[in-house]
């Protein structure tokens, strides 16, 4: 069984920066692609950013340039480095993991911005 704990939520104002952690029970190599989605209230999951076995990443055109996701493979952990931070990026932060037709989803962090 694959656990993926989140840590690093917390309450900043805008403009300011935090670093989201998601730690995997096992090993991250053998995940395909490794994700940070969010949820506000009243909205759906969307996808913020993602990086791939091969190193390659994604992102939602509303982080471009603000947040960076990367991997450790040694700590088995993905960061969301999450920088020039605002309101609208308030909501629920969920550490997402796929190996072939195995998803795997963490409880997820509260990131909270205030104005």
């Amino acid at each position: 069984q694959v656990h993926l704990v989140e840590s690093g939520g917390g309450l900043v104002q805008a403009g300011g920066s935090l670093r989201l952690s998601c730690a995997a029970s096992g090993s991250i190599f053998s995940f395909d692609v490794m994700c940070w989605n969010r949820q506000a209230p009243g909205k759906q999951r969307e996808l913020v950013a993602g990086i791939s076995s091969g190193g390659s990443t994604r992102y939602a055109d509303s982080v471009k340039g603000r947040f960076t996701i990367s991997r450790d493979n040694a700590k088995n952990t993905v960061h969301l480095q999450m920088n020039s931070l605002k309101p609208e990026d308030t909501a629920v932060y969920y550490c997402y993991a796929r190996r072939g037709d195995y998803q795997y989803w963490g409880q997820g962090t509260q990131v909270t911005i205030s104005s």
